[in-house]
């Protein structure tokens, strides 16, 4: 894979695809690869070139500085998008890499011209921040979760209702989480970034056209936090898509990619106005 060099980090990329540039930015603990799966051959498709990478924390070995902030991320993003030229760009970012995207339009206003925001909150809550905490407490402890209790809790957090209740669908993630352990140790690699301070202020100063998609199941990212998004961002709309959880876009990616290819039309069917 191509790659460029930060602080002595490799941000290792693909780029893919013809046409009017998008980069979707992954959450956390994920690879960029995962867009791959669905994302990417449904944006090639409709015209796009669709650039991915792996955010700092998903590779420990090529990790950089310790400590890194979501700044550096959006800078890494910036980086990518001039070392390419195809700045600006339609941004796309899900979770985590809907913060990243958040702060690049805010840092970096010249260099995106669309902005999808996906299972996005704006603030944690009492609950993500106690999560947060629970789970820095285990690490501090030297505590290592098993492997199968680990899949259990990730799968509760991640499925929709209806992906819990599919006694098929379940065993299948609980065997791709039980097997993910490149992937948890990106989110302990990742941990310090949380809670999330409330930045619903300072995304008032957003400009890019913004699209804020939440997913209906979603426990981390609940669509009441997708809402105060779309609400504080200038001109934003908001869209509900039903049946799923927060990895939406991989759990049910057929309507999660036709939402995200009408998002980022030049000219759009609105979405459902942000509430006042």
């Amino acid at each position: 894979m191509p790659e460029i060099i930060r602080d002595g980090f490799r941000l290792n990329y693909q780029d893919t695809g013809n046409g009017v540039p998008v980069v979707l930015v992954m959450g956390t603990g994920g690879s960029g690869r995962a867009w791959h799966l669905h994302q990417v051959p449904a944006l090639v498709a409709a015209g796009h070139r669709v650039v991915t990478f792996d955010n700092r924390g998903v590779s420990p070995a090529d990790g950089g500085p310790p400590g890194f902030t979501v700044d550096d991320m959006a800078a890494d993003t910036a980086a990518l998008i001039e070392h390419l030229g195809i700045g600006p760009c339609a941004v796309v970012g899900t979770s985590l890499g809907a913060r990243i995207a958040a702060e690049l339009a805010l840092a970096r206003p010249e260099l995106v011209s669309r902005l999808v925001l996906m299972a996005a909150r704006g603030r944690s809550d009492a609950l993500s921040t106690a999560l947060n905490h629970a789970e820095r407490e285990l690490e501090d402890l030297g505590i290592e979760l098993p492997p199968r209790y680990r899949a259990v809790a990730q799968v509760l957090q991640q499925l929709s209702r209806g992906g819990l209740a599919d006694d098929r669908r379940a065993a299948d993630w609980l065997e791709v989480f039980e097997l993910s352990t490149a992937a948890e140790s990106a989110v302990r690699a990742q941990r310090g970034l949380y809670p999330m301070p409330d930045r619903l202020a300072a995304y008032r100063g957003i400009r890019a056209p913004s699209h804020v998609v939440s997913f209906s199941d979603d426990v981390l990212a609940p669509p009441a936090a997708g809402r105060e998004i779309a609400a504080a961002v200038p001109g934003a709309t908001f869209e509900l898509v039903d049946g799923c959880g927060h990895i939406g876009y991989l759990e049910h990616p057929d309507p999660v990619n036709r939402v995200l290819l009408a998002a980022l039309r030049p000219e759009r069917e609105p979405g459902v106005p942000a509430p006042a």
